[in-house]
């Protein structure tokens, strides 16, 4: 069965996951996280993507980003992946894959899916019983989202820009965010857009071609 081509628009923001092959660990020591992280850095900034949030797990990644050209997501993807594997493989004396064959992406349109992909991504930790809060992850971009000074890569998407006027009122406004829990259904949207790789809010509707009349009995209605 053919695959569904990916959807992106320029200034678009996407949520991404990129797992593991098989589910495998891709995320072995601290040094592998600080040099994804490099990776990423480097290879958004030259092919043009902003990128606002981020988790590594142990099996998988979370991000979200704005590509600022057609290619530029997918791009910053393959050698960020490409360079990291090669890292990896090197190291580990290792061979073959060490990604799942694509990674996964939905569009964010609007301000209040990209908060809720904020919290969604940096929550990760919490979701999966490893840690308390997301400040205790060290690899998320929870701590560089709620500094008013952030110095790091990361940008501000404009939905986090809107939390108030100046960087000290923004943090302040993010950090509240995560006192009310995600809510479930919001949750399951982001899962569901992500895997299928539609638009984040849109209205699904079944697929396959409708019957052109049911029948009770006989009578048809």
């Amino acid at each position: 069965m053919p695959r569904t081509a990916r959807v992106v628009v320029p200034e678009v923001s996407l949520h991404i996951v990129q797992r593991g092959h098989g589910r495998h660990d891709c995320f072995f020591e601290e040094g592998d996280y600080a040099a994804y992280l490099g990776y990423l850095r480097e290879f958004a900034m030259r092919f043009g993507c902003s990128v606002h949030a981020y988790c590594l797990m142990t099996n998988h990644v979370h991000l979200l980003l704005t590509p600022h050209v057609p290619d530029a997501c997918g791009l910053a993807m393959k050698y960020t992946a490409q360079h990291y594997s090669n890292r990896i493989n090197k190291r580990l004396q290792r061979s073959g894959t060490l990604w799942e064959g694509r990674y996964y992406s939905c569009l964010v349109p609007v301000e209040r899916y990209a908060l809720a992909c904020y919290r969604y991504i940096e929550l990760n930790p919490v979701e999966a019983a490893m840690v308390k809060h997301p400040a205790d992850y060290r690899w998320s971009s929870y701590a560089s989202n709620v500094q008013a000074n952030n110095a790091g890569f990361l940008r501000p998407h404009p939905a986090y820009e809107a939390l108030g006027q100046d960087p000290a009122t923004r943090a302040s406004a993010y950090v509240e965010l995560f006192d009310v829990p995600l809510e479930r259904s919001l949750v399951d949207e982001i899962r569901k857009a992500t895997r299928g790789g539609y638009l984040l809010g849109a209205e699904r509707k079944p697929r396959g071609r409708p019957p052109s009349e049911r029948k009770i009995g006989t009578v048809p209605i």
